[in-house]
Formats: C-alpha cells, sequence, structure tokens
C-alpha cells in the first residue's frame, strides 16, 4: 500500500509539474518568435528601400524615360512585392546602385539588372491590378 502511495504521489507531481515547465518553454518560444518576426519586418523594410533608392537614381530615371517605363508605378509597386521575390530584387537593386555608385564601367550589365528590376516591379504592378 505504501509503494501505491508514492507511485501516485509521484505521478500526480509530475503532472503538475510538467504543464508548468512547459509554459515556461512556451513564453520564452513567443518572445523569440516575436523578436524574429521583428527582425524579418525589418529586412523586408530595408530590401524595398534598397529598391526605392535605385528607382530614384538619375541614371535609372533617364533609363525608365527611354523606354517608356513609369517609375511613379514601380515605386508605388515596390510596397506590393511578395516576400519571395523581394530579397533576389533587392539583391539586384543593390548590385546595380553599387555599380552605378562606383562608376562601373560595365554599365552594360548594370542597365540590364536595372531593366529588368523594373520589368519585374512593372509586371508585379499589372498583376496586382
Amino acid at each position: 500500500m505504501s509503494r501505491f502511495r508514492r507511485t501516485l504521489a509521484l505521478s500526480l507531481a509530475v503532472l503538475f509539474i510538467a504543464p508548468a515547465a512547459r509554459a515556461q518553454q512556451h513564453v520564452a518560444g513567443k518572445a523569440a518568435l516575436e523578436q524574429a518576426l521583428q527582425n524579418r519586418v525589418a529586412e523586408q523594410q530595408a530590401d524595398r528601400e534598397a529598391i526605392r533608392s535605385l528607382l530614384r537614381r538619375p541614371e535609372v530615371k533617364q533609363i525608365a524615360a527611354k523606354a517608356g517605363l513609369s517609375l511613379e508605378k514601380a515605386e508605388a509597386a515596390v510596397a506590393t512585392i511578395p516576400a519571395d521575390d523581394l530579397r533576389e530584387l533587392a539583391d539586384q537593386a543593390r548590385q546595380a546602385d553599387n555599380d552605378l555608385a562606383g562608376g562601373a564601367s560595365t554599365i552594360v550589365i548594370s542597365t540590364t539588372t536595372i531593366i529588368i528590376v523594373l520589368l519585374v516591379i512593372i509586371l508585379i504592378v499589372v498583376i496586382a491590378d
């Protein structure tokens, strides 16, 4: 009988302690999740700003004007770029911006990159409308 009581007491103790321990882990997990979400939002904002920065460059405005592309629509569309495409477009925009800022001699590649970025943004606008 004494052995039964000890086993029952031990089982009940485990049942009462386990949920409390699990709840503490959940709180830590929630804080980490919120931090990860804030980091991702900040990354996406930085990516969108990198694209907008490229679109504001005089060289890009000149290329867009020659190609008959609307930079106003492109800038408005930056906010609607899906997360899947955002990182890739931002990387391309940063590379083109660095090439243009550094006076790269490979302006043909930079121009091609700019046009690709603009076309993708405009396609996203057309699809979203």
